[in-house]
């Protein structure tokens, strides 16, 4: 298996044989092998073990076993101690899910703390199969059925390349120690059911099962590269610039593509959009606009010719102050601030960006703040005063147009509409001693 394994390395550039690496070891046999693998073609390592406290004394046992492997190989080591179960309790999610996410963000913790290149665990080809059910039971795209990628971000997987009586076999030969995993027989866990009830029923059906599988998983994979190439063509079609939101898509070009419910779906998928989501969003393309859809992170909004997509958060009450002194502000928006004397050759801008405000009407601080309902002012060369709710219609504001306006106010009293229309309360006259400019920048 030695010579298979240097084959592999050679053959995949994983990595280089000058990269340190951060090995996961449980001390079960396949990390155990892998250390040993690791080891024997010398490459840089160090050992982390994560005790999550899921089986008492022999989780504690674990842990001692990792720190004298990593002793005998003279190897830095690492550990730390989870309570995985009140995780899981805290963010709703399955022991197995919490215990993934626990391990994989401290890893990172670690790789990027103590600067090595590559976090290496030791996934095998078994587990790639068993993957695959997991994903087929709950539900997924073509992706979710090509297996765990041999290298994902900072993530290695050098073992994929062998099953699991390959890595037995190996440890029988090497005299290789390792531990038992007692819960490794539990069928309560997804994994171990479709590793002891449903594999060995496959199998039955046809002995060369677990080799037909990996021939099928490389086909998907294939697939898998033609369909992402089909959607990113797609991608750079629909997507429009828009600086108010985190995606906007045409819906005149979203409309051209099908079948349109599963381009969307990869479209919405980094946004947590489910399929229902996705379907009702299709089928409310051509609806009223301002129609709004959601994910646990996100908004998807209706807005005229785009679908936009924006990150789910309460209106902002939050009101920056501006003092006298105040020359630049660059939170949350940008703006220039002077004083000048008003003369008769002073300048007067008329460009939406920038303000020409009387000063002397003012007490400072002044306020910048979102629109709330109720708010009203008199806009500039209008001798009544107007509703903001009803001037953002005339003006044809959209939800999010709304919701990204800033107000420049004198106490409660609008002085501006930031970029967009003076208080003609706040103009200067002939009888204006004194202009402050405040400019967008």
């Amino acid at each position: 298996m030695v010579e298979k394994w240097i084959k592999h390395l050679e053959s995949s550039q994983l990595f280089s044989s000058s990269d340190t690496l951060l090995v996961g070891v449980s001390g079960g046999i396949d990390s155990v092998v892998l250390l040993d693998l690791l080891n024997t073609t010398g490459l840089a390592f160090a050992v982390a073990h994560c005790n999550f406290r899921l089986r008492g004394e022999e989780s504690d046992l674990d842990e001692k076993f990792v720190k004298l492997l990593a002793e005998r190989y003279e190897k830095p080591y690492f550990s730390q101690t989870f309570d995985t179960a009140e995780y899981a309790s805290d963010h709703g999610i399955s022991i197995e899910m919490a215990a993934r996410d626990l391990r994989y963000e401290w890893f990172e913790e670690i790789r990027k703390n103590h600067h090595f290149d590559w976090i290496i665990v030791a996934h095998n080809s078994d587990d790639q199969i068993e993957t695959f059910f997991l994903n087929l039971a709950r539900g997924t795209g073509i992706t979710g059925l090509t297996g765990m990628k041999a290298v994902n971000g900072k993530v290695v997987r050098p073992l994929l390349f062998a099953s699991r009586k390959e890595i037995e076999s190996y440890a029988l030969i090497r005299k290789l120690q390792f531990r038992e995993d007692s819960t490794n027989a539990l069928t309560v866990y997804q994994r171990n059911r479709i590793r002891h009830m449903l594999l060995p029923l496959m199998e039955e059906l046809n002995p060369a099962f677990r080799v037909s599988m990996q021939e099928t998983m490389g086909h998907l994979r294939d697939a898998s590269s033609i369909y992402s190439q089909a959607i990113e063509r797609a991608w750079d079609v629909v997507v429009q610039a828009n600086p108010g939101s985190d995606l906007a898509l045409s819906l005149s070009e979203l409309k051209l593509l099908s079948p349109l419910s599963t381009y969307l779906f990869e479209f919405l998928k980094p946004f947590h959009f489910n399929g229902d989501v996705v379907d009702e969003i299709v089928n409310a393309l051509d609806g009223q606009s301002g129609k709004q859809f959601f994910s646990a992170t996100h908004r998807a909004v209706l807005d005229r010719e785009v679908l936009l997509i924006q990150k789910l958060a309460e209106l902002s009450d939050a009101r920056y102050y501006l003092e006298e002194d105040c020359e630049k502000l660059y939170n949350p928006i940008k703006l220039a601030i002077s004083t000048q004397i008003r003369t008769a050759s002073l300048k007067l801008n008329t460009a939406a960006s920038t303000a020409l405000i009387d000063k002397d009407k003012l007490q400072f601080p002044l306020i910048l703040r979102h629109w709330q309902k109720g708010d009203s002012f008199q806009p500039l060369g209008m001798q009544g005063m107007k509703k903001l709710s009803d001037f953002f219609v005339d003006e044809k504001f959209s939800l999010t147009d709304k919701e990204n306006c800033w107000l420049l106010t004198n106490g409660e009293e609008i002085i501006w509409i930031v970029a967009v229309r003076l208080d003609d309360r706040y103009k200067i006259t002939p009888a204006t001693t004194n202009v402050l400019v405040v400019k967008l920048f």
